[in-house]
């Protein structure tokens, strides 16, 4: 086979090393994730659990990147001080390096097996947690038969000439190996990919143990730029988190570095493979950077704390900061904060509402993305109303202020529903519309487009009764739900009649079309809730109804019936 050909090989191997190791990843996250979210929220006990945390969280997601930008969304949040974040990552490092041990053993006859089990579960189950565990069988199984593919490309490469003559160069440069292989982790996106490719070659012939090792600690310090990179634009917490794993890393790969021909020595001398011998070595340089660096976790948080500190904003930026606890004192000073502050909150959740119909009608991502991470925002200032007003009622209130507070909470609370829906719903509708080149018909986008204005004003409206707990705006709200509900069955039902009439764009975007239509609805129902309590203050809500007339003397038999509040 020629040399060009050998590449080739060789290079599609590793390609699919990579892409099935991030496959495995998907389908064990979508598999687990919300319970290893919760074990990472968990993870604030002691330092000791936290590295503990990591190691399982790693371990099972095959991935301290993926670890890594779990924990960033708590620590972004403030969900997770500095010092249990950097003990989580030591023990997500050690995790990963366990899964590299799992991948060693000599298992390639349970290819097949996986990939007919993974691809049996894929396409013949509807339950979702059935068709991920199907992805992640497919992924492990295609990551041994990459494995086996580099073995075999790699093979004719062990009595290359020039090959040779490169590697005895490297060889000579430690710390030119050490920064390739950094480089290499940080393109592949996987540490335990990259790993892997180096184990496999060394196990062919191609690498001397030492320089293998050398591979595997440059891929070490590889694997801290991967998250650092993709969170980069993180709070200060998380970047600080990442940063200071990265330095780990790079301290602890340094350190080692020039007793690598001591320590292959050593390896040499033990009756293991050398498959083996590169696996355990990667896991015990972790577990010594956990073993070292763990005590030092607290120290290392204050030195990153002081050597970044929070940049300082704009006097145009910097908002004031309208939660204060020192006004919890005062009842009436810490509600009109946290109304501000829910205000401020609703005002970024009528700009995400109003621009997510853009993404349905632009090819590229961005305008998606920058709505994303509005949401992140939302969130977090929800998170912060919450537990301020949950502060608040603990103290001596009146009852009104009690009423206005959890009133607050209702109205905070249901924000970030919206935002959430706009998030996860309506974005990853437009995503896939994208994705699958799909357009809907021309009647059925203006029935979007109208709904979705509807919304909007629907939005306006809640944020307008919220400030002015206006009586009469209150019941135009819920009726305007009302309206919103018919407009919905009636779009629905058009839908279902271009269906019948086998119109060809209506067919392909069913599904899209009617999660929108719900999902806008969904959106609807959680902006009126602002109305419940001024109505129910009025005395206007009975049996879930809005009576009829307005609630001042006897009911108007003439009205038109009263919507339910649904």
């Amino acid at each position: 086979m020629s040399g060009h050909m050998l590449l080739v090989e060789l290079a599609g191997a590793v390609a699919l090393l990579v892409w099935a190791a991030r496959l495995a990843r998907t389908g064990m996250e979508r598999v687990l994730g919300e319970r290893l979210r919760r074990a990472i929220g968990l993870a604030t006990r002691n330092r000791v659990a936290a590295c503990a945390t990591g190691v399982g969280v790693a371990a099972a997601l095959q991935s301290s990147t993926a670890t890594a930008l779990l924990l960033t969304s708590f620590t972004s949040r403030g969900l997770i001080a500095l010092a249990p974040a950097l003990a989580v990552m030591l023990g997500a490092d050690v995790g990963s390096s366990l899964v590299v041990q799992a991948l060693i053993f000599d298992i390639g006859g349970l290819v097949p097996i996986l990939i007919f089990l993974g691809v049996a579960l894929f396409m013949g189950c509807a339950a979702a947690h059935l068709r991920n565990m199907g992805r992640l069988l497919i992924g492990l199984g295609l990551m041994l038969m990459a494995l086996g593919m580099i073995s075999a490309a790699s093979e004719p490469l062990r009595d290359d000439a020039l090959l040779q003559t490169v590697l005895q160069r490297l060889a000579s440069d430690p710390l030119l190996a050490l920064g390739i292989a950094a480089l290499l982790t940080w393109l592949a996106h996987s540490s335990v990919a990259s790993i892997l490719f180096f184990i496999s070659l060394a196990a062919g012939g191609i690498l001397s143990p030492e320089l293998a090792l050398t591979f595997i600690l440059g891929a070490n310090v590889g694997a801290g730029f991967v998250p650092l990179g993709l969170a980069l634009r993180s709070g200060g917490t998380a970047r600080r988190m990442l940063v200071g794993n990265l330095v780990f890393r790079l301290t602890g790969a340094l350190v080692v570095l020039p007793f690598l021909p001591l320590v292959s020595g050593v390896l040499a001398g033990l009756d293991w493979g050398v498959g083996r011998q590169l696996a355990n070595a990667h896991t015990a340089f972790n577990l010594a950077l956990a073993l070292g660096f763990l005590p030092l976790a607290g120290l290392a948080a204050r030195l990153l704390e002081r050597l970044m500190p929070e940049p300082e904003e704009a006097m145009a930026e910097n908002r004031l900061p309208l939660l204060d606890p020192a006004a919890l004192d005062r009842p009436r000073i810490a509600l009109s904060g946290a109304s501000r502050e829910a205000l401020r909150i609703a005002e970024t959740v009528e700009l995400m509402l109003r621009e997510a119909i853009r993404p349905f009608e632009e090819a590229d991502g961005r305008r998606r993305e920058e709505i994303r991470s509005l949401d992140a925002g939302v969130d977090t200032s929800c998170e912060a109303v919450v537990r301020y007003l949950t502060r608040l009622m603990q103290r001596e209130l009146s009852p009104a202020e009690s009423r206005e507070a959890f009133d607050l909470i209702l109205f905070t609370t249901n924000l970030e529903h919206v935002g959430d829906i706009i998030d996860k719903n309506l974005l990853a509708l437009a995503q896939k519309k994208q994705r699958l080149q799909l357009a809907f018909s021309p009647e059925g986008w203006r029935e979007l487009q109208r709904m979705h204005n509807t919304a909007v004003e629907q939005m306006r409206l809640s944020v307008a009764v919220f400030v002015t707990r206006d009586l009469e705006m209150a019941r135009e709200l819920v009726r305007a739900k009302e309206a919103m509900r018919t407009a919905e069955r009636q779009a629905t039902e058009s839908h279902l009649r271009r269906l019948r009439e086998g119109t060809p764009a209506s067919i392909e975007t069913s599904s899209l079309h009617l999660d929108m239509l719900r999902d806008l609805k969904r959106v609807v129902a959680h902006v009126t809730a602002v109305a419940h309590p001024i109505l129910e203050a009025a005395g206007e809500l009975k049996d879930s109804r809005l009576r009829d007339g307005g609630g001042s003397g006897a009911p108007d038999r003439a009205a038109a019936p009263a919507p339910a509040l649904r």
